[in-house]
C-alpha cells in the first residue's frame, strides 16, 4: 500500500455514503469524504513544498508555491486519466527470485512473495522515498549547520531547479492521492473534483503553513524530521514491507502536539520577562 493514512475499512466507505450506486447524494458525500482524505495526504506535500521554497528569494517563494500546487493537481488530475494503468502497475514488473542469488535467499523470496515480487509502483516507490531521504537530511545539514558565508559559497538553488525537485515528489506523492481515490469513489468525475477542491484549498493556507514554519526553527526541523520518516515508509513500504500508518500518524500528532506545547511555554516565558523587565523599569 502506497496510502499515508490507515487503511480504510469498508464500513467506514458505507457509513460515508461512498456507495457504487451512482447517486447524487452518494457522489456528493464521497465529493466531500474524499476531499477531505486529499488535503491529508496533501499535508506532507505542502511541507516539503515549504521547505523547498524557503531556500528561494522572498519574492520568489510565493509563486513556487502556488506552481508547485499547480504542478502536483496536474499529476494528480493526469494520473486519475491513466488510472486503470496505475492499478495495474502493482503487477510484478519482475521477481527478485530470478537475480542470480545463492539458493536459500532465492527460497526466502518465493516463500515471500510481497518482497519477491517488484513492480513499476514499488520501484517509483523507492526511488522517491530515497530522494526524500536525501533532500530532508541535506535541509537537516543546513539547519544545524547555521547561514554561514563559507557555508552557503554555492549559489542557491534555482527557481527551475526546485519546480523540478517538487515534480519528482509530486509524483511519488500523487500516487497515494489516485490510489486512495480509486478506492473511495466509483466516478471519475468525483475524483477529479476533489482533487481540484483539496488543492485550491491548499492554495489558500499555503502561504500561512509556510510563514509559520519559516518563522519556527523547531517546527521546521519537526517538518523535516518527518520528511525523514515519510521517506523510509516510502522505502519500506516499496520493499514489500507493510508500515502501518496509523502509528506514523499518531507519532506525528504526538510530536505536533508537544511541539505546541513548547512554543507557547517560550511565549509564556518571554511574556513574563518582558512584563518583569517593564515592572522594573518603572521602579526605577
Amino acid at each position: 500500500m502506497t496510502s499515508l493514512i490507515p487503511n480504510i475499512p469498508d464500513p467506514f466507505l458505507l457509513a460515508a455514503g461512498v456507495t457504487s450506486d451512482g447517486s447524487l447524494t452518494g457522489n456528493i458525500i464521497a465529493l466531500i469524504a474524499l476531499s477531505a482524505m486529499e488535503i491529508v495526504l496533501g499535508i506532507d506535500n505542502l511541507v516539503f513544498l515549504s521547505v523547498l521554497s524557503s531556500r528561494l528569494p522572498k519574492e520568489q517563494q510565493k509563486s513556487a508555491r502556488l506552481i508547485g500546487l499547480a504542478l502536483a493537481m496536474g499529476m494528480r488530475i493526469g494520473l486519475l486519466a491513466f488510472l486503470f494503468l496505475i492499478l495495474k502497475l502493482k503487477d510484478p514488473f519482475f521477481t527478485l527470485d530470478s537475480l542470480p542469488l545463492w539458493e536459500g535467499a532465492k527460497q526466502w523470496l518465493q516463500a515471500n512473495e510481497e518482497i519477491n515480487g517488484v513492480s513499476i509502483k514499488d520501484l517509483i516507490l523507492i526511488a522517491g522515498g530515497l530522494f526524500l531521504l536525501w533532500k530532508s537530511v541535506k535541509e537537516i545539514h543546513h539547519l544545524v549547520g547555521g547561514h554561514h558565508e563559507s557555508h552557503n559559497a554555492a549559489a542557491p538553488p534555482s527557481y527551475a531547479s526546485v519546480l523540478i525537485q517538487v515534480m519528482v515528489l509530486d509524483l511519488v506523492f500523487s500516487l497515494d492521492s489516485v490510489i486512495t481515490a480509486v478506492g473511495m469513489a466509483d466516478q471519475l468525475w468525483v475524483m477529479i473534483s476533489a482533487v481540484l477542491l483539496s488543492v485550491l484549498i491548499m492554495m489558500i493556507f499555503a502561504n500561512s503553513v509556510a510563514e509559520f514554519v519559516e518563522k519556527n526553527p523547531t517546527v521546521k526541523m519537526l517538518a523535516v524530521a518527518f520528511l525523514v520518516m515519510i521517506g523510509a515508509m516510502l522505502i519500506a513500504d516499496g520493499s514489500g514491507t507493510h508500515v502501518s500508518k496509523g502509528y506514523v500518524y499518531f507519532a506525528m500528532l504526538f510530536s505536533l502536539s508537544v511541539e505546541v506545547l513548547n512554543l507557547r511555554a517560550k511565549y509564556k516565558a518571554e511574556e513574563a520577562a518582558l512584563q518583569k523587565s517593564y515592572t522594573e523599569g518603572e521602579g526605577y
